[in-house]
């Protein structure tokens, strides 16, 4: 195995349209593209091997939830003796507008529990991320919980899967080495 690509979200379908979903959401639709379905349980997670510009990937929804993706993902890296450069993870930011792109070679979790438990796993923040802006709470929401896991309105939903595409391009520059040129093609709008 070449690289892992991670998406994150939390399991079952009480979550499965909510904003911390949209890793899975992403990694889903990369699947397809790849004619290859994610159901395989390995890793405390739900795989499927693939290939990508030529490398054999991993694509892997842990099912631990949110707060403990790093159990699966650190033990699929050790596995397959992957060092953190090789494992791209896509996940939600609330920081960003609904569909807005931030790709990264890595860095600090941000206040995200699903990125501080794969730190903690990987020992490293070196590790290659897609951020998916999924909006900031607004008035209704309580809290940021309640936020992220409530579902997507029908705008930030048709914002956000208007870039399913876009990540795929991505993911397969960043597993050829092209994390720069995925960076200046989708950090802007």
């Amino acid at each position: 195995m070449d690289f892992l690509i991670v998406g994150l979200g939390n399991p079952g379908p009480k979550y499965e349209k909510s904003h911390h979903n949209a890793g899975f959401l992403a990694l889903d639709h990369l699947a397809q593209q790849l004619g290859c379905p994610v159901t395989r349980a390995k890793f405390q997670a739900l795989t499927g091997q693939a290939e990508l510009c030529g490398h054999k990937v991993l694509l892997m929804k842990p099912q631990t939830f949110m707060n403990l993706s790093g159990n699966a993902v650190g033990a699929a890296a050790r596995f397959y003796h992957l060092t953190p450069d090789r494992v791209l993870v896509i996940y939600d930011d609330i920081a960003l507008a609904p569909g807005r792109l931030r790709i990264r070679p890595s860095g600090s979790a941000g206040g995200h529990n699903g990125i501080k438990s794969i730190i903690a796993a990987l020992g490293s923040e070196a590790f290659p991320r897609v951020r998916i802006g999924v909006g900031e709470r607004r008035g209704g929401e309580a809290d940021l919980a309640d936020f992220v896991l409530s579902d997507f309105s029908a705008a930030d939903r048709k914002e956000i899967f208007a870039r399913f595409d876009d990540i795929c391009t991505a993911a397969g520059l960043i597993v050829e080495g092209k994390i720069s040129e995925a960076m200046n093609r989708f950090n802007t709008r």
